[in-house]
């Protein structure tokens, strides 16, 4: 019972986040966000005190159900194991605790945050690094098949579906995250939950709280035969039928021990009530008690975790946009890159970013990608090739789990200063081809350029833009809809710190 509890909790939300970051709409983020957000180390870093408190008290009291149920990269796992498990079956056996690996792992993990080592801790996190497999690796793949299906909707005259471009934004994120996928399958395909156990430095954490748990799986010695089913299918490697032995720090209650036990001998239950049942069993000479309380242990197991996921649940509101894309433009060189609107500098984006992808895949707009820079690597950064930042577009805000960028109102956005438009004069059409434009003033949304003549005291009708930079916000619509190519006659330059206009 409480293996089918953790197999059908564990499906729903494994497969509710994926769809997170695979939604080409953005509707499912107003009732889905909460999910990303009840992760334990963007928790950490959002300061939101009530989710860490409230995973804490649920390891307390479970045992480590996060990483089994909440945890994407620890599901996953879970089923690249199971897919091993169907052609070589009883495959597992006990090993010791790898402390020194686990420890030390952990060590780095907190030095580089205190540090601002940001690409450690961004490979480390876990659900970042689930974030980046799906948006670099699934995310192409969904976006395709989409596009399949909008063209053959279009032949029946039907718009259910609209097409999306498929673009590698990040070769080196793409990269990492394969890499990533290949390391972690591995490990699971042949060991089970190895990577929790010996390098995912938010197991080890919540492991000093689970060795505490107040249910816990126990074995029975007097109905034990020692076949050792249970040791041969822990995924974990956390029991020991010689010595009777199970290592708490790296169970991850998945129940696949309590299954498998034909001898009733393996319960979830408070090792002082285990005793106590034991007593009760000799006395009555039957253990058909205990069987019922087992199913109400499950059952009460499940729904504890769905009621901590209901109360840590938060929606929010989003805004849908979208723009018609730009082919053939280069980036520019930006002296300064752009952060989004509610990061407010580039130092508080690098500190609290894990570089989970979920705001790049959530833009409608195709503004930010993973950043290339060794000192920032993975973490979002803008341009505008694609897209403009649409002032009444937050969506990026508006889904960020960690407060690397925090929610802001339309209103709020429309005065954010995020960086400031810079003319090229050699590369404008007015100068080198003669032509009148002045579509970077007709677009601009805050009225920050003004066309003046080229050829003052002329018959000339030919204008160039003069950019207001107090006023400027930064948005990039001037930067992508400028016809100049390939690149564009005016470029936005960032700002470190973000400011109010």
């Amino acid at each position: 019972m409480l293996r089918k509890i953790r197999i059908l909790l564990a499906a729903v939300t494994f497969t509710l986040i994926t769809l997170l970051f695979l939604d080409l709409t953005g509707s499912l983020h107003a009732w889905l966000g909460w999910l990303a957000k009840i992760q334990f180390w963007p928790a950490v870093l959002a300061l939101n005190v009530a989710v860490v408190a409230g995973l804490l008290v649920l390891t307390l009291i479970f045992g480590r159900i996060y990483c089994s149920v909440i945890c994407p990269l620890g599901i996953m796992q879970d089923l690249i194991s199971a897919l091993h498990g169907r052609r070589k079956r009883n495959r597992f056996s006990f090993s010791p605790e790898k402390r020194w690996l686990r420890y030390g792992v952990l060590v780095v993990f907190l030095a580089s945050c205190v540090a601002g080592i940001n690409v450690i801790v961004s490979l480390l996190a876990p659900y970042s690094s689930y974030g980046r497999m799906v948006n670099s690796i699934l995310r192409p793949v969904w976006t395709a098949g989409n596009n399949v299906l909008a063209s053959l909707a279009e032949r029946m005259d039907s718009y259910a579906f609209y097409n999306v471009d498929v673009w590698m934004r990040s070769l080196p994120t793409l990269i990492i995250a394969a890499v990533t996928f290949v390391i972690i399958a591995v490990l699971a395909w042949r060991g089970g939950r190895t990577y929790c156990n010996t390098i995912c430095p938010v197991g080890t954490i919540l492991s000093f709280f689970a060795r505490f748990s107040w249910f816990k799986i126990s074995i029975d010695g007097d109905k034990c035969v020692s076949c050792r089913l249970c040791e041969k299918n822990c995924k974990a490697s956390a029991i020991d039928v010689k010595t009777g032995r199970i290592d708490y720090s790296r169970c991850v209650v998945c129940g696949n021990c309590i299954g498998k036990c034909n001898k009733d001998a393996i319960r979830y239950v408070h090792p002082a009530k285990a005793e106590a049942r034991k007593a009760e069993a000799k006395h009555e000479g039957g253990n058909e008690s205990g069987s019922v309380d087992s199913g109400r242990r499950s059952f009460l197991l499940g729904a504890a975790i769905a009621t901590t996921a209901a109360a840590l649940a938060q929606e929010k509101k989003k805004v849908d946009g979208g723009l018609a894309v730009i082919e053939d433009k280069v980036q520019p060189e930006r002296a300064t890159p752009i952060t989004p609107p509610g990061s407010m500098s580039a130092r508080h984006m690098a500190q609290h970013c894990t570089a989970c992808q979920l705001c790049v895949s959530a833009c409608p707009n195709d503004v930010l990608r993973p950043s290339s820079d060794l000192s920032k690597l993975m973490q979002p950064t803008m341009s505008y090739e694609r897209g403009y930042c649409r002032p009444e577009c937050t969506r990026c805000s508006d889904v960020c789990p960690t407060g690397a960028i925090k929610p802001i109102t339309r209103e709020d956005k429309s005065s954010t200063q995020i960086g400031h438009a810079v003319w090229i004069k050699k590369n404008c059409v007015s100068v080198t081809d003669g032509v009148a434009c002045g579509n970077c003033a007709r677009h601009c949304p805050v009225g920050a350029i003004t066309m003046i003549p080229l050829h003052p005291g002329t018959d000339s009708k030919l204008t160039i833009p003069a950019v207001n930079e107090a006023r400027c916000i930064g948005c990039g619509a001037c930067e992508n809809l400028c016809p100049a190519r390939p690149f564009s006659a005016i470029y936005v330059e960032g700002h470190e710190v973000h400011r109010t206009v």
